[in-house]
């Protein structure tokens, strides 16, 4: 059995879990048979894609089968590669966690049966599209995953927010695979060539790659959150359950992430140089505004779902370093670039599903996302509070973690820049460079407000003060996820090998083999110019930390001394008087909100001798939203009002308009030949 059989008979198990959940998904023991079932479906998809990736470095990979299903012609192709087996790692790793992670959130689920057949089935969906081999197979294999993630935003349906985000989202999807549609239609052709066998033999005119780059930007950059394109994922991540918000904003933007690479690296292999000037700067204003937004955010579930808008853009910058490099010949540039954007897919997967996880955790102990209504878990959900911790290091890009380890590579990829020739990408890079290390001191300070708002001071609710710790299942899955970011940050090299055969196939270079560095140092380029040793910082961390802590305890005065604590000017105990979610966003938000978000401060302050209390208004603005989709919006009701009478034509009317249609279609056929 070839390893891309087994990997369909796993996506098989995955439908025919998602069939099972549909009769019994009312019963009692539903939810634990089918993440039961998906977990060991998960598992096994993801030994076989890790032992095919690891396997890559040493025997050529490309396993591949054809089904007689899709376009008679054509046939349904599958194939497994080393891109495919590294995202695979990535889907099916997440999906197991998410199902172990289910098996104790789905008992507090109250709509499971709504849920229960979707969850399998939206695995399956992100499976077949990484394994699918051509255009039909992949659009159907996108707009199921599509529809099946839809499902479960749609979970909670008698909630309008829900409502609004389900229906925000699908509109978002079908207009992303109507743009993916069109770009494999270019990249097939007159003859129809829909295999990607195919379309990687053919040659394509500078305008014709361009064009697809720009389609494949719309289709993919919708699904993944790019910057305009962002506008749902906000809204629908936080509507789905926690298990599957972290899939959404963990993996299916990494599906997207993979279309981008599969189109774009490998079917058309040859990019223009001034494709990288697009991609750099989508990601690099992406990253930015989504960071801006999550810090003003007080919903803890929004908040992570915009931090995923700022971590695709880290990824997409390095995408358009890696295209500005292979186009100007730089292959080992090229390949470090490459390299840094799969780390972070990889790292992102780890932490946002982590921080997901915590989210969940919360909102199952209080019933509450808004972060001023929470304080204090640390003491009743200790596990919860240090796991959650370990994701916001690491998603701040602090060392020892992972999140530091991918977003180090890029900047070195971006120090590569000065050898480029171009002059547009000589004084962009650099721009790029400073815009994504704002945004990594701005996620900092970010996650500094999240966590310490929601887990540390004292509660700031009843619900909070009698918070408990959630099951051990969430708990594992969280402590895993915890563990896989402290071991990726601290052994990168593994990583970067194990990423080697997929830049190879991509790129034609690879960065040097770490294994061979002492110390389990990793290097970019060369030795002489820069290394980092994630398992010498952590040690010096640890070390420095535990001596500090002895010398403490050893040699500080045991004498009691009791003292008022500072009171920040409120001579009054309240936890209303501590520092909130806002309070933190507030510098921010005047520095930069003001000009870009358009904020404004509202302040009701009553006259002396009015007893009512004193208000501060905050009104934020989408400009992105209100300047680009409402008009939009406008546009397709004035448009449907004054087509609303084809639908009273007479019979000779409509084969009138169904014959002009036929000749215009046959005229644009005539032309396309």
């Amino acid at each position: 059995m070839t390893p891309a059989v087994a990997l369909l008979m796993c996506t098989a198990a995955f439908l025919g879990t998602a069939i099972l959940a549909v009769a019994i998904a009312r019963s009692n023991w539903a939810t634990r048979v089918i993440y039961s079932a998906s977990l060991v479906a998960s598992g096994v998809a993801f030994a076989i894609a890790l032992v095919q990736l690891s396997s890559a470095g040493v025997a050529p990979l490309a396993s591949t089968i054809i089904l007689p299903l899709g376009l008679p012609w054509l046939g349904a192709h599958f194939r497994l590669d080393a891109l495919a087996a590294f995202f695979l790692v990535v889907v099916d790793l997440a999906g197991l966690l998410a199902s172990l992670y289910a098996l104790g959130y789905g008992r507090h689920e109250h709509a499971a049966h709504r849920v229960l057949p979707f969850f399998p089935a939206f695995l399956a969906g992100m499976n077949l599209v990484i394994l699918a081999d051509d255009a039909f197979t992949f659009l159907i294999s996108w707009e199921f995953m599509s529809l099946a993630s839809w499902a479960l935003v749609m979970a909670h349906h008698r909630d309008a927010d829900n409502r609004r985000a389900g229906y925000l989202y699908i509109v978002m999807a079908s207009f992303g695979t109507f743009a993916l549609l069109l770009a494999f239609g270019l990249l097939a052709g007159a003859n129809g060539n829909y295999g990607f066998t195919a379309m990687r033999g053919a040659a394509y005119t500078p305008s014709t790659a361009g064009l697809v780059l720009i389609l494949l930007l719309f289709g993919a950059g919708s699904k993944a959150g790019l910057v305009p394109l962002h506008v749902w994922l906000p809204l629908a991540h936080p509507a789905a359950p926690s298990h599957v918000s972290a899939l959404m904003s963990g993996v299916m933007t990494k599906v997207a992430v993979y279309g981008f690479v599969r189109v774009v690296f490998d079917l058309i292999a040859a990019p223009a140089w001034w494709s990288g000037i697009i991609v750099l700067m989508l990601g690099a204003g992406t990253a930015v505004l989504g960071i801006l937004q999550a810090m003003l955010e007080t919903d803890l579930k929004r908040l992570l779902a915009y931090s995923t808008i700022e971590n695709i853009g880290v990824i997409f910058a390095s995408l358009g370093l890696a295209l500005a490099f292979k186009a100007n010949g730089m292959e080992l540039a090229a390949a470090l670039a490459l390299t840094a954007a799969l780390f972070h897919v990889l790292n992102h997967s780890f932490f946002k599903s982590l921080l997901f996880f915590g989210a969940g955790a919360v909102l199952t102990a209080t019933g509450e996302r808004n972060m001023d209504k929470l304080g204090g878990l640390i003491h009743r959900m200790p596990v919860t509070s240090i796991a959650f911790l370990v994701g916001c290091v690491a998603i701040s890009a602090l060392p020892p973690f992972n999140g530091f380890a991918s977003e180090w590579l890029t900047f070195q990829a971006i120090l590569e820049s000065p050898a480029l020739p171009q002059w547009g990408l000589k004084i962009l890079v650099p721009a790029v460079g400073g815009l994504l290390a704002l945004s990594a001191a701005l996620a900092a300070a970010c996650f500094v407000k999240v966590f310490g708002v929601t887990f540390l001071g004292r509660p700031r609710s009843t619900v909070a003060e009698q918070a408990l710790e959630v099951d051990r299942f969430s708990l594992t899955a969280m402590s895993v996820l915890a563990a896989l970011c402290l071991l990726a940050g601290i052994l990168p090299g593994i990583v970067i090998d194990g990423l080697a055969p997929v830049t190879l196939s991509l790129i034609g270079d690879r960065m040097p083999v770490q294994a061979d560095i002492p110390w389990l140092s990793i290097v970019p380029i060369a030795e002489s110019r820069s290394s980092y040793n994630g398992l010498l910082v952590f040690l010096f961390t640890l070390f420095s930390a535990s001596l500090t802590a002895y010398l403490i305890h050893r040699f500080a005065s045991r004498r009691l001394r009791r003292a008022p604590a500072w009171d920040c000017g409120f001579p009054e105990i309240n936890p209303v008087s501590q520092y909130g979610a806002g309070s933190f966003a507030q510098p921010v938000r005047r520095v930069f909100g003001t000009l870009i978000l358009r904020v404004r401060e509202r302040v009701d302050m009553p006259v002396p001798g009015d007893l009512r209390p004193a208000r501060l208004t905050v009104e934020t603005r989408d400009l992105i939203w209100e300047g680009l989709y409402l008009p939009i919006v406008g546009a397709v009701g004035f448009a449907a009002e004054k087509l609303n009478h084809l639908q009273f034509l007479t019979i000779r009317r409509y084969l009138s308009l169904v014959f002009l249609a036929l000749v215009f279609l046959l005229l644009v056929l005539a032309l396309w030949s």
